[in-house]
């Protein structure tokens, strides 16, 4: 039956709000979808087979699709208070057309459910000819089917607007559909729908590359963080790994066609870059340029800590190494053998550098896991102590489990304690509606690493201790209990004893978490400067082969003092990898002015170039000592220019020594002082502070 391309439906008047107005292409689609239905045999009168699903086949579909219904089901109940008491009802389907779950006003879904509008029940086109979920799968694009469009006779009382849901690499998930009496019609429905199933993918997505960068976007800054903004998400290479609809949108790209390129050839910036950018005080959104002239502002957002990583190497360098490396467990001419994807070395394997101290640790660690001791690290900023931790989880019987991160210094004293123990709806001003799962939760059944665990409230060292000791969680403005099973590990940089003492730091939860105590060496200490320096470079270029670095380059890197360790190593040879682009070694002319300055002061330190001996594992039983109390610099006697080296002197003393050189250096100026560094400006405050308080 062909649809009628009358200026305006039956009955519809400019003052009628209950009938769309048609358009040429929407005519032009359900025209098609008609034709369609009439080659599959279907008929406008007969009454279709509506059988839902078997029960156990419906729980079946639902298990399949759990993570699609947990992201769709709070985004329904948030649709449905903008449409309830309009005869309307909401379904959510899976890529089939397979009703999962259906919520609306009640008369209305007595209503639906004589025409099978129901969980259980298939909407495709096969099924049910026209409608706005089956002919939204097959177009795979926003759809409308008002009363008499549908190719069903039973369905003329619906008016019914349905989006596809696709997750970031385009793949099909479900549908989101409103239908309601085609009387109730309004012409905002499908905005609401669009809107709807855009949050939904904006969440898989966010969920999906939680540990990557993300570029938020638009050509307007004011749109960024709202459902019009674009998404994108790059690797650690610069290589475009998923999007949004509103970033293809806005870039007029296909997902396929923008999985093609790298951060560099769509807006010619670099990780490198976005990072450094995202580190000044205060950032304001970058400004990016397609190489059409285009432009748009752009917020990144990312969690490196999620990644596993060797100072600032990214995830998937471990694994590479070990696919490079002959297998010995395959016989010869095993074809299946030698086609296997092998098992990337574990977190501990791949800290060993040829450092003693490092080994010492590893040895340490190795006696303990899986025996329930607690764990702390101690060490200074950027030494890589969460990457110890997350090494220690993924060697672990909990390496399935979650491995939940918390900054005890990054996170605002107001919001520590809801970060950590997860509040209900309206337990405090701004609290999310359905209340948050707290971060000690969502470790359940595996690690919770509390960094900077010395820069904790007093107050909520206390509830903290009683969570361990009772493994129960009680959120905020709530009176239910929780119970967790976590291993815990802590780290700080600060000496924990000598805050006991200031009365600043709980003894029994200090007792509670120094089951074992590791200390990772301060990188000026260490002998192995030469493999790490090659494994960060190995991970800034994972597809080709990292720039060498030259003699003069290491023997400057050797010299260095490196206050901000590991990671300002990573920060100096990131840029100069982004330098040295295209050339095969690394110069003195790829590493920034303030670096060349500050390092050709210092006498040389040949000997951080001769990695030091690994010595064997020692057969003996594990010694837990409490950790070193370290001398504040407060009662260290103040060292003349020629004084002796860093050797005789504390870690603590080299470090502030280490500021305020470098402030005065820059003449006072706190965040060039932080950008020769490589540590913030909070790290500067706090440690300045805390060595005067000392």
């Amino acid at each position: 039956m062909p649809i009628s391309r009358n200026p305006q439906p039956r009955g519809w008047t400019s003052a009628d709000a209950a009938t769309p107005p048609p358009k040429g292409s929407h005519i032009d689609l359900i025209q098609q979808s008609h034709e369609r239905c009439t080659a599959l045999g279907l008929t406008r009168i007969e009454r279709p087979d509506y059988s839902p699903l078997l029960r156990s086949d419906l729980n079946v579909a639902k298990e399949r699709n759990q993570r699609l219904f947990t992201h769709a089901a709070p985004v329904m109940e948030m649709l449905f208070e903008q449409i309830v008491d309009t005869e309307s009802m909401i379904v959510l389907t899976d890529a089939q057309g397979t009703i999962l779950h259906a919520v609306g006003d009640n008369d209305f879904l007595d209503r639906a459910g004589k025409v099978a509008l129901s969980a259980g029940v298939n909407w495709a086109e096969q099924s049910k000819g026209t409608n706005a979920i089956g002919t939204a799968l097959f177009e795979e694009r926003p759809t409308l089917v008002h009363a008499d469009e549908h190719f069903m006779h039973a369905n003329h009382f619906l008016t019914c607007s349905a989006a596809p849901i696709f997750d970031p690499r385009g793949n099909m998930l479900g549908v989101l559909d409103v239908s309601g009496d085609q009387r109730s019609y309004h012409q905002h429905t499908m905005g609401l729908v669009r809107m709807s199933a855009r949050m939904i993918e904006n969440q898989w997505l966010s969920d999906d590359y939680s540990n990557r960068l993300r570029l938020h976007f638009h050509s307007r800054a004011e749109f960024i963080g709202t459902l019009l903004e674009g998404i994108i998400v790059v690797g650690a290479d610069g290589k475009i790994l998923g999007a949004n609809r509103s970033a293809l949108d806005q870039l007029a790209m296909t997902g396929i066609s923008l999985r093609g390129h790298t951060l560099t050839t769509l807006f010619g910036t670099t990780v490198a870059a976005v990072h450094d950018h995202s580190r000044m005080p205060l950032p304001v959104p970058m400004k990016l340029s397609l190489p059409n002239g285009l432009q748009f502002h752009a917020s990144a957002r990312f969690d490196w800590g999620s990644r596993r990583v060797f100072g600032a190497l990214p995830e998937g360098f471990d694994d590479k190494a070990r696919r490079d490396e002959p297998r010995s467990d395959a016989a010869p001419g095993d074809a299946a053998a030698s086609t296997r994807t092998p098992q990337p070395p574990s977190g501990l394997q791949f800290l060993q550098t040829g450092d003693a101290q490092i080994e010492a640790v590893v040895q340490k660690v190795r006696r303990v896991i899986n025996r329930d001791i607690p764990l702390l690290i101690l060490g200074e900023t950027g030494t890589g102590k969460e990457l110890l931790a997350r090494a220690v989880h993924q060697e672990s019987n909990r390496a399935k489990q979650p491995f939940v991160a918390v900054n005890c210094a990054s996170i605002p004293e107001s919001l520590i304690e809801a970060e950590l123990f997860g509040y209900e709806e309206g337990a405090f001003t701004g609290a999310k509606r359905k209340g948050a799962v707290g971060r000690i939760v969502q470790a359940n059944g595996g690690t919770l690493f509390l960094d900077e665990i010395g820069d904790m409230p007093l107050a909520l060292q206390a509830r903290l201790l009683r969570v361990l000791q009772e493994r129960v969680v009680t959120p905020l403005g709530s009176h239910k209990h929780i119970g967790v099973d976590i291993a815990v590990i802590g780290a700080t940089h600060r000496n924990l004893r000598e805050m006991i003492e200031r009365q600043q730091f709980r003894e029994d939860l200090y007792y509670r978490l120094n089951g074992l105590v590791l200390k990772m060496p301060a990188l000026r200490e260490r002998s192995d400067l030469v493999v790490v320096a090659r494994r960060i470079l190995q991970g800034e270029c994972p597809q080709g082969k990292p720039p060498e670095i030259s003699a003069a380059v290491m023997d400057l890197l050797a010299r260095y003092q490196w206050p901000g360790n590991i990671r300002q190593l990573a920060n100096v040879l990131r840029t100069a990898a982004v330098m040295a682009c295209g050339e095969g070694q690394i110069t003195e002319a790829h590493l920034s002015d303030d670096f060349l300055e500050d390092a050709r002061k210092l006498p040389p330190r040949s000997s951080v170039l001769q990695p030091a001996a690994v010595p064997a594992p020692v057969p003996a039983p594990v010694h837990v000592a409490p950790p070193t109390v370290m001398v504040p610099a407060s009662v260290a006697p103040e060292p003349a220019p020629s004084a002796a080296p860093p050797a005789n002197r504390t870690l603590e003393e080299v470090e502030i020594d280490m500021i305020r050189a470098a402030l005065d250096a820059a003449g006072g100026n706190i965040s060039e002082a932080s950008k020769r560094l490589g540590i913030s400006r909070n790290t500067i405050y706090r440690k300045l502070r805390w060595n005067k308080a000392a």
